[in-house]
């Protein structure tokens, strides 16, 4: 297990170096291969998991029944449903391993009592509902007010990985933009470099 994927997913400064030995102890590895789904659409989630390594990525199935990607997980992020989980209520998303892939999962009812427990934690837990709610916030309002080559370099700056190894169809609808699109911004971009 390594140490730095706990303290970079849980860095809090009021967590304590025995908390973060407590924390890493409730965590169970597991490993995925390509095209796995951890989490499906309509199942009720459990846990969640730290990613050590892989690609992964959440979708779901617009109203034509294409897959639309809405976000991506890399090493190092928390991947979860967070209504499925805290709410307890069935998944809308799925979750799908593009790569395959190590994770650290954690059981729902043990995250509660590490919770209520650890005080750091909770107000780790806190800050991280904070940060992703700022991020998806940030992520609805550059749909409407950035162009595709604006978002396309947002991902690029953010998470340089996915650009290279996931996918153009992937990227694309994640972009809300056709593939054929993102060829020409792809195109664009390597013309001015």
């Amino acid at each position: 297990m390594k140490d730095s994927l706990f303290e970079k997913a849980y860095q809090y400064p009021t967590i304590l170096k025995e908390e973060y030995d407590e924390i890493k102890a409730v965590h169970t590895q597991v490993a995925f291969s390509k095209n796995d789904l951890i989490i499906s659409s309509g199942e009720r989630c459990n846990e969640y998991y730290l990613v050590e390594q892989g690609l992964f990525r959440s979708f779901v199935f617009n109203y034509s029944g294409d897959e639309i990607t809405t976000d991506f997980f890399i090493d190092g992020d928390v991947l979860i449903d967070v209504s499925s989980l805290f709410q307890r209520i069935p998944a809308m998303e799925n979750i799908q391993a593009l790569s395959d892939g190590v994770l650290w999962k954690i059981e729902y009812p043990t995250f509660q009592e590490l919770f209520h427990k650890i005080e750091g934690f909770r107000e780790w837990g806190r800050a991280w509902m904070a940060s992703q709610l700022l991020t998806s916030k940030q992520r609805s309002i550059g749909m409407i007010t950035l162009t595709a080559t604006e978002r396309y370099l947002n991902l690029l700056r953010e998470k340089p990985q996915i650009i290279k190894q996931v996918p153009l169809k992937h990227i694309a609808t994640y972009l809300g933009i056709t593939d054929t699109s993102l060829s020409r911004i792809r195109k664009e971009i390597a013309k001015e470099a």
